[in-house]
């Protein structure tokens, strides 16, 4: 049983800044109680108290002293306190393990956490220990992010990341510090797209591309014909063509459920030239290297800019990118009749939010629904009408 913790006194009966002793009632050294020496001091605004050790074990108020003043000098020098050290995990040893953990389980085998990782969070942070890592430090990277011009959906991914970061950290026993995002507010996203190109548009883009690169205009043609995001496109190899069925199996698309696409004659032609003899290989690849392609080429942007397809446009949402082929795609079917089933089907949503947003486009087709459904009644109608005369 230890005593209550008093103030060291110097030889001059002076009060030892920060040390401080705690006498056993049970534990005795050479005749006598028992002495354990503690220091505290403060860090980022809070009191930290340090058990130093019994004079049983050789310690002594220097050694006490000695040990308060290392530790005051590592904390104006912004050096790492040993118990920090033992509680706390680098943010980028945790990120470290959570990366590896992506590469079997996110899509793209964790291709986009890597990427916002290493853009965003690990200059920030990567030296950083959880506990050193505030609400205020995600609200300032926040602050700068959209300063920046980062789409607010980009930097919403980025805040998402950082949390699921933190959680997994919890999850996996290495930390148990509450999660700062969660005192930060995610960035409103409005990136709904409406702009979609014509068919004569479509055809001016595709005639460029394939006057620039061939493989881009290749990629190009499969997300407007068949409704594929980039990712999907670059993710093919040659077993997830079906030429003779005229299907493409997207086996591991965003939201992880497979699905299937029809091929048109068009794409058909062209894949037909990109069918690699071992068929583990990807559809499309740089130039010389049999990998993935893991960003859109320039040459898209720069042929985009080149046209003045988005000359005058200030809300991004209406500008004219790579995914807005797969948008495209998508309108194209609603203003052909098409359901809305049958769209969410063609573009992989889970449920039919995302794919709402194509109702509008189908007005016409269903006023002539209507407009049949009532030349209908009125035949039937007229069809079963009984005179009173003819019973």
């Amino acid at each position: 049983m230890l005593n209550k913790r008093e103030q060291v006194k110097d030889n001059n009966n002076k009060k030892v800044t920060g040390v401080f002793q705690r006498v056993s009632s049970e534990k005795t050294f050479k005749s006598k109680p028992d002495i354990c020496f503690d220091i505290c001091y403060k860090h980022k605004g809070k009191l930290y108290w340090e058990k130093i050790g019994w004079l049983s074990q050789g310690y002594s108020v220097k050694n006490a002293v000695d040990t308060r003043n290392e530790r005051i000098r590592s904390i104006r020098k912004h050096i790492e306190l040993p118990r920090e050290n033992q509680k706390a995990p680098l943010f980028k040893d945790v990120a470290k393990k959570y990366l590896e953990w992506c590469k079997d389980n996110k899509c793209r085998n964790g291709y986009d956490e890597r990427i916002r990782y290493e853009k965003h969070l690990e200059p920030r942070f990567a030296n950083k220990r959880l506990n050193e890592i505030s609400p205020f430090d995600l609200e300032k990277m926040k602050s700068q992010l959209l300063k920046s011009e980062l789409a607010p959906s980009t930097v919403k991914h980025v805040l998402i990341l950082f949390r699921m970061i933190w959680n997994k950290a919890l999850i996996w026993d290495m930390w148990k510090g509450e999660n700062p995002v969660k005192q930060v507010k995610l960035p409103k996203v409005q990136n709904e797209r409406e702009r979609f190109l014509s068919f004569q548009e479509a055809e001016i883009l595709l005639q460029a591309l394939k006057e620039s690169s061939l493989i881009v205009h290749d990629m190009a043609l499969l997300s407007l014909h068949c409704g594929l995001r980039f990712g999907e496109i670059t993710a093919l190899r040659g077993v997830d063509i079906d030429l003779a069925n005229g299907l493409i199996n997207i086996a591991d698309p965003k939201n992880k459920t497979s699905r299937k696409a029809y091929i048109t004659k068009t794409v058909k032609t062209m894949l037909q030239a990109h069918i690699p003899e071992n068929r583990e290989d990807f559809i499309f690849f740089p130039r010389g290297e049999k990998k993935q392609i893991t960003h859109i080429s320039a040459t898209f942007h720069r042929t985009v800019k080149e046209l003045g397809f988005n000359n005058g446009i200030t809300d991004r949402r209406q500008w004219i990118s790579f995914h807005s082929l797969r948008h495209t795609h998508a309108s194209w079917l609603a203003l052909s009749g098409e359901s809305l089933l049958v769209i969410r089907e063609a573009l992989g949503h889970k449920d039919f939010t995302m794919t709402k947003r194509y109702a509008h486009l189908g007005a016409d087709t269903r006023k002539q629904a209507a407009t049949r459904l009532e030349q209908a009644f009125n035949k039937g109608k007229e069809s079963n009408v009984v005179h009173l005369n003819e019973q």
